[in-house]
């Protein structure tokens, strides 16, 4: 399995450690519920090294990107971060990504670990536009500092004023005495907070720092378990979950990342644009379930009648409520909650309601 700079932190920490991605990552140190917690009230730290990270530059980088991503990157300016995804040509989803924009030439994609390998094979085979790419994944490391306590942690350790980057910015500076870290205010898990991209070989002296000005926040390391339930607490997707090779991004509720200005010939356009003016036969929704149950992948979603209407994608347990929460796809007019759903959990039908 593949390492990060932190990987013997993790072990020496004591945390669970398990294949992902081809990484050898921690799942839980102190446990979920606990990690989750943390993150909700206090500050977390996730290793998030195994992302994948690819350059676009040049004069045809723009063209090259408006042709791949969904999403608009023309509206895009030095220091903006933007959510979009891959279509694949069939109306499903390569990969669901980040855009960040340094200069009009000069533009890097973060995309899933699971999905690496497939996303740059997607980038070359689509540069028809000779575009300059370059996979910098083995030579990027990121930690992201999450919760509502992280920004004011974070600012002890750089002259950059953090405070000043708006949701979905960046800036490169100064951190922890070391220099040009990209820190960048986004995050999976909707408790504020940012994602720090730097050298490998700076990872020890950064989390050091981190854990040293931490003490006075209640800083604790989190797993990849309790990333799983913090983003499905605020219904962000899971690619290979909610979204994948066989959903497209208008069902899964991401129109708001599928744009179709004049000029912007996107793979799959045609098609996304019907179903935007047209419908969709399913869409994805967030519920939480109103009687005890855990509502787990592939549980069908049925309506009053007993009859299937779709199935769940994602389900947990919510950490701290005890409220069993998911994701899932149901037939179209099932997705406004008007009308009553239930969860099958071993033959018996749990209802549930839908959330934002």
């Amino acid at each position: 399995m593949k390492t990060t700079a932190f990987t013997n932190i993790h072990i020496a920490l004591g945390a669970k450690m398990h294949e992902f991605a081809g990484y050898n990552m921690p799942i839980e140190y102190s446990g979920i519920i606990d990690e989750h917690l943390t993150v909700r009230n206090a500050v977390g730290v996730f290793d998030v090294s195994h992302m994948g990270e690819f350059w676009v530059k040049g004069p045809n980088a723009l063209p090259y990107l408006q042709k791949i991503t969904s999403n608009n990157v023309a509206v895009l300016s030095p220091g903006k971060v933007q959510y979009s995804c891959f279509p694949n040509g069939k109306g499903g989803i390569v990969d669901d990504f980040l855009v960040y924009c340094f200069e009009p030439e000069k533009y890097l994609l973060v995309v899933n670990a699971a999905n690496t390998q497939k996303d740059w094979d997607w980038c070359v085979k689509n540069n028809t536009e000779g575009a300059e790419l370059q996979n910098s994944s083995d030579n990027t490391a990121q930690l992201a500092i999450q919760g509502p306590k992280a920004t004011e942690m974070l600012q002890t350790l750089t002259s950059v004023n953090l405070y000043d980057i708006p949701y979905y910015n960046f800036k490169v500076g100064d951190f922890a005495g070391v220099k040009e870290i990209i820190l960048s205010n986004t995050g999976y898990t909707g408790a504020g907070g940012f994602e720090l991209y730097f050298y490998p070989e700076d990872g020890i002296k950064i989390w050091d720092a981190l854990f040293e000005a931490g003490k006075a926040f209640g800083l604790k390391p989190v797993g990849l378990g309790a990333r799983d339930t913090l983003r499905l607490e605020k219904a962000f997707c899971l690619y290979g979950n909610d979204i994948d090779d066989t959903t497209s991004p208008i069902e899964a509720g991401l129109g708001w990342i599928t744009k179709f200005p004049e000029g912007k010939h996107f793979i799959d356009r045609p098609l996304l644009e019907k179903q935007k003016t047209e419908g969709t036969s399913r869409r994805l929704i967030r519920f939480d379930l109103l009687e005890k149950g855990i509502p787990r992948h592939g549980y069908e979603i049925v309506d009053e009648a007993g009859e299937v209407i779709g199935h769940v994608t994602s389900g947990t347990i919510l950490p701290g409520t005890k409220t069993g929460i998911g994701m899932g796809y149901v037939k179209t007019g099932y997705e406004k909650g008007e009308k009553r759903i239930f969860v099958n959990i071993r033959n018996k039908h749990i209802a549930a309601q839908l959330k934002k």
